[in-house]
């Protein structure tokens, strides 16, 4: 895949020689070997304390503020399908334990964690990791990344709709405490969220400090909560045999399919626990999993269905019911520093997901602003976090309340769920050389599993569920319609372009007369000449004494060490001042061409120079309308929009704003 530039050449998208267009290697390439915990950055800059604190306010904030509305949506699914009988309620703890169990505890926590991608995680670096396994099946690496594409389509879905509810759903437990205030829950709920979303301009890092102690004391709550009221009914235990699930399965089969609708709530955040894997590492999360979270949310399952035993009608708010009458109120202030907390972590997620799909060359250029000089994951990316922030308001001015915003929530997560089970599939059977049987069995537990909750979802689509498919809809048409147009507008820029080698051959042929200083020409590929570089030489009748052609190159992992970054093709003889550098970064690397020229200092004597002295040229394309085959006119505007918008790659590859220069061509689409 090229890496071209909607508005320019320069475009910070991907290039053939990493794209899921790129010759693949020759068969039998190795594996990637799997990542170590003690080489992963995280644990160079935290104590073990540390990560473990951190994984527990950062990773477990969206599954942790599960409780607050998980089983109040069983109950309440359908108009009151599912009954507060013993039978009905120990059979729905059944489901949600063992959904917490198999999903989150033997799937991700056990066996997805595994499936590093140079030890990040999260479905797009999944989808590149089984590209990169599968590339001498062609057609195999290309289903992986279109897989990838899907599933972070609906993640924008999730990301829309899981800081709406989750405050929302903490907020409204001053329905319970204070009845005389239900008018300010909207906004209330509101308010906050906007908070939120205005203070992701100066970067979470430092408020991100308290996140683990807040947390540390939430999942107390939750288990201390919950304890209480499983000592009272005991018999609730009971509903931890999977005998319970499969008898209210076969009692009620219809009853049971609605209830999974809303079981499924209750493992919201999964995907989390392997996205996150980048910044903490697998042991850290491993550990908080099994000693704090997973306890904590299965004990307060269990206060929460105990309670709706002793009182049916708990079954309205059996979380905040769960608290004596003095305890709410401070309750709710806990739960909303949980849920937002909760949703910080979804936009972050977002605004990392979306710096992924620019990488490879599914978005165009993003303004990414760094928030933290110590932590590169710390990012801030302002076009998503307003779009975000517009369709969180819409969403709980129309909906109105976590009830019927939970009728919208869960095709997103489990459509999720079923990409990552279907790309680790292909990943063990291709990298860990599992065995048929294996293979079979894991589809059967895991597929089987999640096609169920996807399919009880499924109901909710004329109450809302419609939601995340629209989104994943329209994002999916974008990220398809930018990497379709970018390829067409770069074939057709190569024609303008002409090959370098030729290019270099004439002037030297023709002793262009050489001015002093350094020309930095940001370029995609060392077979065409930039079009900035021809333009000066035909319109100055000039060239600089020293010509550095710099092509980004995006690999299909997250991160390339600094060392090996930089690598010269002299281009010709090595006294004629031109060279080209191929700058190699990860999918999560900061595209930095001044420090690359820095650590390219002393590869080649016309390296020999301060970057911050140099002169930058970009080659700038205006990009029109035109009659060619290849796209849908409806699709070409919006390829143009897409384009006009983009960020000036000035700004994407840090270049100095006072020694750039843009220098236009045009081409048609």
């Amino acid at each position: 895949m090229d890496q071209s530039d909607a508005p320019t050449s320069s475009e910070p998208t991907t290039v053939e020689s990493c794209g899921p267009d790129a010759e693949a290697p020759a068969a039998g390439s190795p594996a990637p070997p799997p990542a170590r915990d003690d080489l992963h950055p995280a644990a160079h800059g935290s104590g073990w304390g540390g990560l473990v604190l951190g994984a527990l306010g950062i990773v477990f904030g969206d599954i942790g503020t599960s409780p607050l509305y998980a089983v109040q949506t069983v109950f309440s699914i359908d108009d009151g399908a599912v009954k507060p009988t013993v039978d009905d309620v120990y059979g729905v703890v059944s489901l949600i334990f063992w959904a917490v169990t198999v999903v989150v505890t033997i799937k991700y926590v056990t066996l997805v964690l595994r499936a590093d991608n140079d030890g990040e995680g999260g479905i797009m670096a999944l989808a590149a990791l089984v590209q990169r396994v599968s590339r001498p099946f062609a057609r195999r690496a290309a289903v992986a990344l279109a897989l990838g594409v899907v599933g972070a389509s609906l993640f924008y879905g999730d990301s829309l709709i899981t800081p709406a509810i989750s405050v929302l759903s903490a907020v409204e437990g001053l329905e319970i405490a204070r009845p005389q205030l239900a008018e300010l829950v909207l906004p209330v709920g509101l308010g906050i969220l906007t908070l939120l979303f205005v203070v992701q301009r100066w970067g979470t890092h430092r408020v991100g400090r308290l996140f683990g102690p807040v947390m540390v004391l939430w999942f107390l709550t939750l288990a201390v909560l919950g304890i209480p009221h499983i000592v009272a009914h005991p018999g609730v235990l009971l509903g931890l045999s999977p005998t319970y699930a499969v008898a209210f399965i076969v009692d009620h089969p219809f009853t049971a399919f609605l209830a999974m609708g809303a079981v499924v709530l209750a493992i919201t955040g999964a995907e989390a626990l392997y996205a996150d894997m980048g910044h903490f590492g697998r042991r850290p999360i491993r550990v908080v999993w099994f000693a704090l979270v997973f306890p904590a949310l299965i004990l307060n399952y269990l206060g929460q269905t105990a309670l709706i035993v002793e009182d049916p009608s708990a079954a309205r708010s059996p979380f905040y019911l769960l608290a004596p009458g003095w305890a709410q109120l401070p309750l709710v202030v806990l739960a909303t520093l949980a849920t937002v907390i909760a949703s910080q972590a979804v936009i972050s997620g977002a605004f990392s997901v979306s710096r992924q799909a620019v990488r490879l060359g599914y978005l165009p250029a993003l303004t990414v602003r760094h928030t933290s000089q110590q932590e590169s994951g710390q990012i801030y990316v302002p076009a998503v976090n307003w779009l975000l922030y517009g369709g969180v308001v819409v969403l709980i001015v129309v909906f109105g309340s976590s009830e019927r915003l939970a009728t919208a929530y869960g095709l997103a997560v489990t459509g999720t769920l079923l990409l990552t089970t279907t790309l680790l599939l292909v990943y063990a059977a291709t990298a860990w050389r599992w065995p048929w049987w294996r293979i079979a069995l894991t589809a059967v537990v895991f597929g089987g599993l999640e096609l169920l909750f996807f399919a009880a979802n499924l109901t909710k689509i004329a109450h809302g569920g419609w939601l995340p498919i629209l989104v994943a809809v329209v994002v999916v048409t974008v990220m398809t319609t930018w990497q379709r147009g970018r390829r067409i507008v770069t074939a057709r820029r190569r024609d303008l372009e002409g090959s370098l080698a030729e290019f270099v051959d004439e002037m030297r042929d023709h002793e262009v007369p050489r001015v002093a200083g350094v020309a930095v020409f940001p370029h995609p590929t060392s077979e065409t000449a930039p079009l900035a570089l021809r333009a000066n030489v035909r319109f100055n009748r000039v060239l600089h004494e020293r010509v550095v052609i710099v092509s980004v190159l995006t690999e299909q992992v997250p991160h390339v060490p600094a060392g090996e970054r930089a690598s010269v093709d002299q281009l010709g003889p090595q006294d004629d001042g031109i060279v080209h550098v191929s700058a190699r970064f990860g999918f999560q690397d900061s595209q930095d061409i001044p420090a690359v020229l820095q650590e390219a200092r002393g590869l080649s004597d016309e390296l020999d120079f301060e970057p911050a002295e140099a002169s930058y040229f970009l080659s700038r394309m205006t990009i029109e309308r035109g009659t060619q085959p290849g796209l849908r006119s409806w699709r070409k505007r919006l390829f143009i929009g897409l384009a006009h918008n983009a960020a000036t790659p000035a700004g994407y590859f840090k270049l100095p704003v006072d020694r750039t220069v843009v220098m236009g061509s045009r081409v048609e689409l």
